[in-house]
């Protein structure tokens, strides 16, 4: 080693010593001090010679790697202007540099993947609209809808139509302020749950597409599509397919495909397109600061500093974003975002485990032309598989394969998870007798096409049947027998005005909570209300007398009043209050009576009386 290579001995103040025993000096290590002496002479003087700017770029590189975020590879950086051979500063202060074999390596490998960013801006409103739609609830394009959520100071706006949009009606904004604007704006609470449920359901079926497939946020998927785009024709192709399957299923969809997620992420909601690798700066540097994915505290800082842009960003000095938002969360660090954009921090798509699938078959060794009797054998097998991965079966699908080819199916819903095989059985009795067998059928599939969570379940102590259970049976054969929408059941819904309390839908789907404790009601409900006129009116309470249907009823006694106020999200000029009353009239039968608005409340006219519904 030349003497030009090596540091000058710093100086350093002595130690305090303390009253020791002195020892007689050793020759070895009077040796050692005079060649340390001399190598430090050596250095002083090759340190003298050598140029003046060394120390500061010493000094400067080793402030750069104390303020190098962890596990992030060291930056290149450029030489000051004062340099000699300095490129222009127009390019920014960070350069790639010389990079190690393994650095290189590592970063061609980030840039030669493929990530598809698949944003959903309007998925809670579409989702919510298709179920009001099979419902039978739907509302018309052109009606202003929001979906509301609960926040500190009352419901805010989480998510419109388009006809609310056009009228400048956006998420955040409180509900009560979007309705004085706007009074024909249609309400309803949104539904997170059912949405994250929707959501998962999108990524296992879009899979389809490749294998890599994950859920990002609350309305957006992430695709890893490395080596799965030229089997669907190309990425321009591939893009346009999955945009045009997911149109038909009535969701507006932006995709973007760039080499990095957060690039992916950033185009897909601000600019959507095809990223090559060496167009990434190009399109992401016009980008807002928003599209790194920081919170709305971070992108109010980068505004009030000017930094308004992603190229405007990344022109500032890497060791002034570390110094200022070093130790914090990922979506208020600008500088680890824009390393996840820029792939210098790698970033992969986690695609979680697809759900078990359970299926069995049976391979006839002859054909046959009854499958019955092989049912109860395939329904053992599949209810031992649900038992032991704790899942019960929604949903059945029976495949019947002929020899010449054709497939006839049969599917059967429960509406409870069962993993019962002469429950099983007994939902396909009566629906396979009018099939073609043809030949026979050599091949028989059973498959649980939805299953849920089962876990055990305490039985009574002394044996006797379940009466849920008993019920849930019932309900399966009939709607297997019938059609599933044949048989209906009341649901309840979060209303208080009484023809809004429940709904009805499909017996077979059941409320996963017991239903909540609902006032006396009674039996049936006139819909709409029926007007009655008041012959005899009394101060107070309700009148003694009333004409209703030409009859005339005379009260002997009633209970109320009791009062339901209209729901204010829902609230439209001259809505009224309303006044409910149980009655019984001469004769022993019992009505529910209510008077709509008070005198003098500054909604109409005079009150007026209904019949709403029967007591039994």
């Amino acid at each position: 080693m030349s003497g030009g290579d090596k540091l000058p001995v710093l100086a350093f103040p002595a130690p305090r010593t303390t009253e020791a025993r002195p020892r007689a000096a050793d020759p070895r290590r009077l040796a050692r001090a005079a060649e340390a002496l001399r190598a430090a002479t050596e250095a002083t003087s090759g340190a003298e010679g050598a140029s003046p700017v060394e120390p500061a770029a010493s000094k400067q590189k080793q402030e750069q790697e104390i303020f190098t975020p962890v596990g992030m590879p060291l930056p290149r950086w450029r030489a000051g202007p004062d340099a000699a051979g300095a490129r222009p500063r127009g390019t920014g202060y960070m350069t790639g540099g010389s990079t190690t074999p393994g650095e290189a390596d590592a970063a061609r490998g980030i840039m030669a993947r493929r990530i598809l960013s698949l944003h959903l801006p309007r998925f809670a409103i579409e989702r919510w609209q298709a179920h009001a739609a099979r419902c039978g609830r739907a509302l018309p394009d052109d009606v202003p809808l929001a979906l509301a959520i609960e926040g500190p100071h009352g419901p805010v706006i989480h998510a419109v139509n388009a006809a609310a949009e056009a009228l400048g009606i956006g998420p955040g904004a409180r509900v009560v302020d979007m309705r004085a604007l706007c009074p024909e704006l249609r309400t309803a609470f949104a539904e997170p749950r059912a949405d994250s449920a929707a959501l998962e359901r999108l990524m296992l079926w879009a899979r389809r597409w490749c294998p890599w497939t994950a859920i990002d946020g609350t309305d957006a998927l992430i695709m890893d599509i490395t080596g799965s785009e030229h089997l669907w024709g190309g990425e321009v192709a591939m893009r346009a397919e999955i945009e045009n399957r997911l149109a038909g299923l009535g969701l507006t969809a932006r995709t973007a495909i760039a080499p990095t997620r957060g690039a992916a992420w950033a185009l897909a909601r601000f600019a959507p397109a095809i990223c090559d690798p060496d167009a990434l700066f190009a399109r992401t540097d016009p980008l807002p600061v928003a599209a790194l994915r920081l919170d709305a505290a971070t992108v109010q800082l980068l505004d009030r500093l000017g930094l308004s842009t992603i190229g405007a960003l990344r022109a500032v000095p890497r060791l002034s974003l570390a110094r200022r938002f070093r130790a914090n969360a990922p979506e208020a660090d600008p500088l680890l975002r824009l390393d996840q954009l820029s792939g210098r921090t790698p970033e992969p798509v986690d695609s979680p485990d697809d759900p078990p699938r359970f299926a069995v078959q049976a391979r006839l060794a002859e054909p046959v032309i009854d499958p019955v009797p092989h049912l109860p054998v395939l329904a053992e097998e599949l209810c031992a598989g649900l038992v032991a991965a704790g899942f019960g079966a929604r949903r059945l699908g029976l495949a019947l394969y002929r020899t010449d080819g054709e497939v006839a199916q049969a599917q059967a819903a429960t509406s409870q998870p069962s993993r019962d095989p002469a429950h099983m059985v007994r939902l396909f009795e009566g629906r396979l007798d009018g099939l073609d067998p043809g030949f026979g059928f050599d091949l028989i599939t059973l498959a649980a096409l939805v299953a849920e969570a089962l876990p055990e379940r305490q039985r009574r102590l002394d044996g006797t049947a379940d009466d849920a259970e008993d019920l849930a049976r019932l309900i399966d054969r009939l709607s297997a027998r019938f059609g599933m929408g044949t048989l209906t059941r009341p649901l309840p819904m979060p209303s208080h005005l009484p023809e809004r309390q429940m709904l009805w839908c499909p017996a077979l789907h059941l409320p996963r909570r017991a239903f909540p404790p609902r006032p006396h009601r009674p039996l049936r409900l006139f819909e709409p209300p029926e007007e009655v006129r008041v012959l005899y009116a009394v101060p107070e309470g309700p009148p003694a007398q009333l004409l209703w249907r030409r009859q005339r009823l005379r009260v002997a006694r009633f209970a109320g009043p009791e009062r339901i106020a209209p729901e204010w999200w829902r609230d439209r000029p001259g809505t009224r209050l309303r006044d409910y009353f149980r009655i019984e009239d001469h004769t022993g039968r019992r009505f529910w009576l209510y008077r709509e608005g008070l005198l003098d409340d500054g909604r109409g006219a005079e009150p007026r009386w209904f019949l709403h519904g029967v007591f039994a």
